[in-house]
């Protein structure tokens, strides 16, 4: 038995959604095509993992207003943990289900031309800036049906522009708050550094209710121009109820740089791509992902660097821990394409397994259409070390303390590489709570 796959909405109610949001017209076209795509295309198909009972396209409502925060005061705890409340330069967005709640960023970054709203707003006030960049060159619209329908019914999201020779010294960050069971997600994440800029952008997506069935499709594209620099970092964490397709997408120029540190706690069913398309020579991009599996959900997660510039750089690291009946799929793609000379192409994947019954799996692919290159690959699959448990337990120490403190060193190479430290610790209690 497969889920329906016949979509709720019609081209009738996307047009009228996108002209109710002041959309130009462009826009509103891309959406009534997309949909058009979306009745008509394929479903992805990850690699090992059988999607086809998963729901990823049936839901109550596309839309849901909820009340902005009067302040960041108001916010719930948990969201409130990932915020510098003291601080006066906050570059921040904090997103309540559909609904934009909460913006502020500097005078001096407003004064260099950085441009930082939500998406909606962005079509409105920077729409040719959205329109030369939105799912061009990163994620195609005609890729499979959760592209298609990702690009007619986006519904929150975010916009960062960085001009030309601006480095932005603070991090922005972002904060999408879930806290309607109702509330479908369709998040587009379009960030956009000009030549010679650099920028640290970090993400949360944190549900604050449980859902019994919901989805959420989240598209990010990252576009770091000539000897642009990127860093990104995001810590999911959606509820047990809420299927995920999030795909992540990064566009590096000549000497551009992205640096990837994900932190993919959702508690169910999840589909993630990661890729980092290499186009100009000497461009590097650096992919770090932390994983935690429990109960019974299945998550599967590709990650992939193809190279097209000489002396590109490309590096993959995923570290994941399975409990309980979970499954996990690392697949790591490290492609160089013809005339790619003297790229370089690494990765590792590593999967610690914490019950009988929980399941892991590294997939390393190397696709080499290159002569005078190098790459390497490690992946590994298995259990606690019993030698590292017994030095922990022969000074003293528990046998579920030990694990634990194996765990988070296990993690911890990318969880020390999240930018901001409010976000490293909320990822760091939430690995607590999912080992424990």
């Amino acid at each position: 038995m497969t889920v329906e796959t016949k979509l709720p909405v019609d081209q009738e109610y996307v047009s009228s959604f996108s002209k109710e949001q002041g959309e130009p017209a462009w826009f509103t076209t891309l959406r009534t095509d997309a949909l058009e795509k979306a009745n008509e295309l394929p479903m992805p198909k990850p690699d090992k993992t059988k999607i086809g009972k998963w729901n990823f396209t049936q839901f109550s409502k596309h839309s849901v207003n909820s009340a902005a925060y009067a302040s960041l005061n108001d916010l719930p705890e948990a969201a409130k943990s990932l915020i510098d409340l003291e601080s006066e330069s906050k570059n921040l967005y904090v997103q309540r289900n559909n609904t934009p709640s909460y913006l502020s960023l500097s005078d001096e970054l407003k004064g260099q031309g950085v441009i930082f709203t939500d998406i909606i707003t962005a079509l409105k006030e920077n729409g040719d800036l959205v329109q030369k960049y939105f799912m061009k060159d990163g994620v195609k619209v005609d890729e499979h049906k959760l592209t298609a329908l990702h690009a007619a019914l986006v519904n929150g999201g975010a916009f960062l522009y960085i001009p030309k020779n601006v480095e932005v010294k603070e991090p922005i960050q972002a904060v999408y708050v879930h806290d309607d069971a109702d509330a479908a997600l369709f998040n587009h994440v379009l960030v956009v550094a000009d030549d010679n800029s650099s920028v640290t952008y970090v993400e949360n997506y944190i549900s604050t209710v449980e859902v019994e069935e919901g989805i959420a499709n989240i598209v990010t594209e990252v576009i770091a121009n000539t000897n642009a620099k990127v860093a990104y970092g995001a810590v999911d964490n959606l509820s047990k109820g809420v299927t995920t397709y999030v795909n992540r997408r990064g566009i590096a120029g000549r000497d551009a740089r992205i640096d990837w540190a994900l932190g993919l706690m959702n508690d169910g069913n999840t589909v993630s791509e990661n890729t980092t398309n290499l186009i100009g020579d000497g461009s590097y991009g650096d992919t770090k992902t932390v994983v935690v599996g429990r109960g019974s959900q299945t998550q599967n997660f590709t990650t992939k660097v193809v190279h097209f510039g000489k002396h590109s750089e490309g590096y993959i690291l995923k570290h994941g821990v399975s409990k309980d009946s979970a499954t996990s799929i690392f697949n790591g793609i490290g492609k160089i394409e013809h005339g790619a000379s003297k790229a370089n192409a690494e990765q590792e994947s590593r999967v610690l397994m914490l019950s009988e019954k929980a399941r892991g799996d590294a997939n390393p692919i190397l696709l080499i259409d290159e002569d005078d290159v190098t790459a390497g690959h490690a992946a590994s699959v298995g259990r606690v070390d019993p030698v590292q448990l017994y030095y922990l337990m022969s000074r003293g120490i528990s046998r579920a303390e030990a694990e634990r403190l194996v765990i988070h060193g296990f993690l911890a190479p990318v969880v020390n590489q999240l930018p901001i430290e409010g976000v490293k610790k909320q990822l760091v209690e939430v690995i607590e709570r999912k080992v424990n």
